[in-house]
C-alpha cells in the first residue's frame, strides 16, 4: 500500500491566510523552522502505478493535484488517477475540494454515510451543486464494520467506525450528534495485508477505536491541537479542543498517552494539524516530545509505505 499526504493541515492551512500567531507570523518572516502545509487530504494505492482513493477533498484539492504527479498520469485528453472519493465527515475543509473535480465527464464515485450526505446537501449542498455539472453517484458507507470496495483500485478494502466527534457547525445535528457525522477508517491492502487506521477528527478514544489502531500498521490520526485550551490561550478562539471534537495531543488521556500504549511495531503519524499547535515548530520542545515518544507529524508530500 503506497499513502501520499496530499495536505496535512487542518482547516485554513498553515500558515492560515488571516492568522499572526507565533506559528503563522514565525513561518511568514522566516523565523520558524516549518513547512508550510494545505488542508488534510490523502491519496492511497495499493502500488506505485495504478490509480487510487481520495480520502477527503480539502479545498486546496487543485494545488495538491499539480504538486501530485501521480494524481494526473495523463493516459487521455482528460484524465486521473482519483478512482473515487471517500469523505470521513462533512467539514469545509474535507468536502468543498469535491467541486475542484466538476469537471470529471462523468459522476463522481463518492462514498460518505447517511449524516453526512446530509450535511452535503442542505447545510453545505456540495452535492446539490455538483448535479448542475458532473454529478456525483453516492454510495453509502455502513457502520457495521462490513468492508466496502471502490471499484477500478485492486486489493484495496475499507471498514468504518463511528467516532466520537462534531458535525459541521452548518450540520441539523450539529449539536446532537449522530453515528456517522464523523467516522475513522481501517484501509487495508489485502494482497499484503498491511493496514492502515487513518482518523483526522477524533475526539475520544473508545475500545473500539482503540482496538482499530492496535491492530493496524500504521496509524494517521487526529493532530489538530497539542493542549486542550490552545485556541483560548491564544486569543483566537472560545472553546477547547474537546468541545470542538479533537482530543489534544497532551495532558493526561491525550492523544500521546493512547498512541504509547500501541505495539512497538506500530508507525505514528499525526495529521490534520491546526496552524497554532507549536509541533508545527521543527525545534520546539513539544516537537522534541513527539520525537522521543516515536510519534511524527505529517507533511504535505510524504510518502508511506506500507
Amino acid at each position: 500500500m503506497r499513502i501520499t499526504i496530499l495536505g496535512a493541515a487542518a482547516g485554513g492551512g498553515f500558515p492560515q491566510w488571516n492568522c499572526n500567531c507565533p506559528n503563522c507570523a514565525g513561518l511568514r518572516a522566516g523565523r520558524l523552522r516549518a513547512k508550510p502545509r494545505t488542508q488534510s487530504s490523502i491519496f492511497v494505492r495499493a502500488d506505485a502505478g495504478a490509480d487510487g482513493v481520495l480520502f477527503n477533498a480539502s479545498p486546496d484539492l487543485g494545488q495538491q493535484i499539480r504538486a501530485t504527479p501521480a494524481l494526473q498520469p495523463a493516459r487521455g485528453r482528460r484524465d486521473s488517477a482519483i478512482a473515487g472519493v471517500v469523505l470521513v465527515d462533512g467539514q469545509i475543509d474535507h468536502a468543498t475540494g469535491l467541486l475542484s473535480l466538476r469537471e470529471r465527464g462523468s459522476p463522481i464515485p463518492l462514498w460518505c454515510t447517511d449524516p453526512v450526505a446530509e450535511d452535503l446537501s442542505q447545510g453545505h449542498p456540495v452535492l446539490r451543486v455538483l448535479s448542475h455539472y458532473c454529478g456525483v453517484e453516492r454510495r453509502p458507507i455502513a457502520l457495521d464494520g462490513s468492508a466496502f470496495e471502490i471499484p477500478g483500485v485492486a486489493d484495496l478494502s475499507c471498514r468504518a467506525l463511528a467516532l466520537t466527534g462534531k458535525a459541521a457547525p452548518y450540520s441539523p445535528h450539529r449539536e446532537r450528534p449522530v453515528p456517522g457525522d464523523n467516522i475513522g477508517l481501517s484501509i487495508t491492502d489485502r494482497r499484503c495485508g498491511t493496514t492502515l487506521f487513518y482518523a483526522p477528527g477524533l475526539g475520544d478514544i473508545t475500545p473500539a477505536v482503540f482496538d482499530a489502531m492496535s491492530t493496524a500498521d500504521a496509524v494517521l490520526v487526529d493532530g489538530t491541537f497539542w493542549t486542550d485550551d490552545e485556541m483560548i490561550g491564544l486569543g483566537v478562539g472560545h472553546k477547547t479542543a474537546r468541545e470542538i471534537g479533537h482530543l489534544p495531543q497532551s495532558g493526561p488521556g491525550g492523544m500521546m498517552d493512547w498512541l504509547a500504549k500501541l505495539p512497538a511495531r506500530t508507525r505514528r503519524l499525526l495529521i490534520h494539524v491546526n496552524n497554532t499547535n507549536p509541533v508545527l515548530d521543527e525545534e520546539s520542545v513539544e516537537r522534541a516530545a513527539l520525537s522521543r515518544a516515536g510519534i511524527g507529524v505529517a507533511e504535505d508530500g510524504m510518502e508511506i509505505a506500507l
